[in-house]
């Protein structure tokens, strides 16, 4: 049985006749007597009967339509608890994040939302590109990070880009390079490197200068965290990529821009449609592109 078997049960008790209940539900009296024998399959006593040429409910029948309003009833309150839900301004959000994002973003989400807003719960997640959709399972909203050429994300998840970042080349403050103010692969190849782990985007711009450059790079060190990897390079212990606006500064690292390869990262929110159903996760939005418009108008370094 379902809600509408039932709600027709319930208005041919009240309403005497299939003929009515048709005009009243705005359907044809075929379409009630189908839903009449359907409901009918899955009760094992007779729920109607025929008087003449009306069909009428049994004892039966009367049960179940009385029990039609406790269960109509019941569900207009679960309606009404979900649409509550939805409403709810100030309800849990949980939001996802790869360290660099994190350090900037969730700074800003936090005071901006601290009087009115959401309750944030917050995860650091620092992932290959391709299991950030993955994320999206168990937190509302998930920041990752992909290069300008990287795999787009699939359509399972809706994605808004926050920003459009330059990734530079992160030197020791006494470096020969660090006078140029821009340097291209060439500059570059000859390098001792500090890179991320393999299968993260970043990758994919180490072998771009090296495929400009024409030849290997010499990769020294592996470390995914820009923090660490600034003072191993403050330290004399290579070169690096960093990202412009979402590193903090190192007083001993200079960052200089890398002509003549694609150097850019979007950092993008993504999140399953159904999330933005609730005001909370929507005002969590809005709050986020809010921090990101103050991130590249100051291009903000620190968090």
């Amino acid at each position: 049985m379902d809600e509408r078997q039932l709600r027709i049960l319930r208005e041919l008790g009240e309403l005497g006749s299939v003929t009515a209940v048709a005009e009243a539900l705005h359907v044809t009296p075929s379409a009630i007597s189908q839903q009449l024998r359907l409901l009918q399959r899955s009760i094992p006593v007779p729920l109607t009967e025929r008087t003449g040429r009306r069909v009428v409910l049994t004892d039966a029948g009367h049960a179940l339509a009385v029990a039609a309003v406790e269960v109509e009833t019941s569900l207009a309150r679960a309606r009404r608890a979900v649409t509550d839900f939805l409403r709810q301004p100030d309800g849990e959000v949980s939001v996802a994040a790869f360290h660099s994002a994190a350090s900037v973003f969730w700074p800003l989400l936090l005071r901006g939302l601290a009087d009115t807003g959401p309750h944030l719960v917050l995860g650091d997640q620092d992932v290959a590109q391709d299991r950030f959709p993955a994320l999206t399972r168990d937190y509302d909203l998930v920041l990752a990070h992909r290069l300008d050429h990287g795999p787009r994300w699939p359509r399972s998840v809706i994605c808004s880009t926050l920003l459009h970042e330059p990734l530079d080349v992160a030197l020791p403050a006494g470096h020969p390079l660090a006078a140029k103010e821009a340097l291209s692969p060439q500059d570059v190849a000859d390098q001792p490197w500090i890179t991320v782990h393999d299968g993260f985007p970043l990758m994919a711009i180490i072998d771009a200068i090296a495929s400009v450059a024409g030849r290997r790079l010499d990769i020294v060190h592996r470390i995914n965290e820009f923090a660490v990897s600034a003072e191993v390079v403050a330290a004399g212990g290579g070169v690096a990529l960093m990202p412009r606006w979402t590193t903090r500064r190192h007083p001993d690292v200079v960052l200089r821009p890398l002509h003549g390869v694609q150097a850019h990262r979007d950092i993008d929110v993504l999140h399953r449609p159904e999330r933005v159903a609730r005001k909370a996760v929507q005002t969590v939005l809005v709050e986020l592109r809010r921090a990101a418009a103050v991130v590249q108008a100051r291009e903000f370094v620190g968090a």
